[in-house]
């Protein structure tokens, strides 16, 4: 049985993220609906959970002697880490000790923190299917990577970043020394070190959002989502959508890899697990421990969003990942470097039919930084996609008059 206190008072159920971007709004959103007293922590103030959260605190999470500090002070029931750049070391230390439980669990956000760990669970411990892959130091181990059996094309990236940064393709020689300095620039955290990846040729790439969650014996048990295809560029998430169409045969195999990888992470929560697909076959590319970005347009499909699962998840309670519509979301950008921009054209993108928004409130924009998200429902995932696209361009961002 799960019980769940009062926020501000002595019987409070305190949760703390770690992380509390655009996705972590909405999963301290989900948890407030449920009287879960928050407390949302991130390396600037005002970020977006910050705004919503019952308490705000700033500190650098990469700092051992902060975090820990942060946690002890504040002893939340849970801490659920919604980004990669965290001391997982101090972690599994205070889980280890009994002072926290960490979401799923402190082995889980340390072994995802980083492709490496990750990758060589999937690839090497549980022998799942990935596209041929190096890790490299140096711009020589990298060139001498791609030489020794990786070749061209192949994808570079930083083995700690999110959201596509620091990741390119490489065509030819030429492209390398480009593709190394632009990981260094794009990893969360100076790390100097990249996996480079063959290309595989897929038809598509789906996010599958796996969901650990207690049935009515108190037995994990994992659900599925409909499967969420997406459109990248420069390996950052602009459009998604829901359902996308699969073979039986490709979508069995899709969930046994993703079954396969969080039943070894454990605990409670969603799982964004990106897959790639060829026909029937599938190989396993990603996996983060929380609410995925291109699982923004669960917000219109689904009876409940990742961000509602999570929550539901990680308190014990039980989930429903039925699908409701089919629909789709498309990046709103913020097209210019400022701070506290303004958005024109909100009334115009609304009036597009079965359409809502979400601006983050993000306090600084970038041109390409992600500062709201158009979504959209229709009775087909075409008709979605169509109308979340024309609702996102008709929103403005830009600079407040003087």
């Amino acid at each position: 049985m799960t019980t769940l206190g009062t926020p501000l008072s002595p019987s409070a159920t305190r949760v703390m993220l770690l992380g509390s971007g655009e996705l972590g709004k909405e999963v301290l959103i989900a948890l407030q609906r449920l009287g879960v007293e928050t407390i949302a922590v991130d390396r600037y103030d005002h970020a977006p959970g910050q705004q919503v959260a019952h308490h705000a605190r700033t500190i650098a999470m990469s700092d051992p002697a902060a975090l820990r500090a942060l946690i002890e002070r504040e002893r939340p029931d849970l801490v659920v880490p919604e980004i990669e750049a965290i001391a997982t070391p101090v972690l599994q230390a205070l889980e280890a000790e009994g002072v926290v439980r960490v979401i799923p669990t402190a082995r889980a956000a340390r072994l995802t923190m980083d492709r490496e760990g990750i990758r060589r669970l999937a690839a090497e411990t549980l022998g799942l299917p990935t596209s041929p892959y190096r890790f490299c130091d140096s711009l020589a181990e990298l060139q001498s990577a791609i030489d020794a059996g990786i070749g061209y094309p192949c994808i570079v990236k930083p083995v700690m970043s999110s959201s596509g940064k620091g990741q390119s393709k490489i065509d030819s020689p030429a492209d390398v020394r480009k593709a190394w300095d632009y990981a260094m620039q794009g990893g969360r955290v100076s790390h100097g070190r990249v996996i480079v990846e063959g290309f595989i040729d897929f038809d598509y790439e789906i996010t599958l959002l796996t969901v650990r969650a207690l049935g009515e014996g108190g037995r994990v048990e994992t659900h599925f989502c409909a499967p969420i295809g997406h459109l990248q560029v420069s390996g950052d998430y602009v459009e998604s959508w829901q359902p996308h169409p699969m073979t039986d045969a490709a979508l069995r195999e899709a969930r046994r890899v993703a079954q396969a990888v969080t039943d070894d992470l454990g605990g409670q929560g969603v799982f964004g697990v990106e897959l790639f697909v060829k026909g029937d076959h599938v190989w396993f590319s990603e996996v983060s421990p929380r609410p995925h970005d291109t699982g923004m347009v669960t917000m219109v499909t689904q009876w409940q969003s990742e961000f509602e699962l999570h929550a539901r998840a990680i308190l014990g309670l039980p989930v429903d990942t039925g699908l409701k519509t089919p629909g789709a979301s498309a990046v709103i950008y913020g097209g210019v470097d400022a701070q506290g921009i303004v958005f024109d054209g909100v009334d115009e993108a609304l009036r597009v039919p079965g359409t809502d928004l979400r601006l983050f409130g993000k306090p600084e924009s970038f041109a390409r930084r992600r500062m709201g998200v158009a979504l959209a429902r229709d009775g087909n995932v075409a008709g979605a996609r169509d109308k979340a696209k024309l609702a996102a361009s008709k929103v403005r961002p830009g600079l407040p008059a003087r």
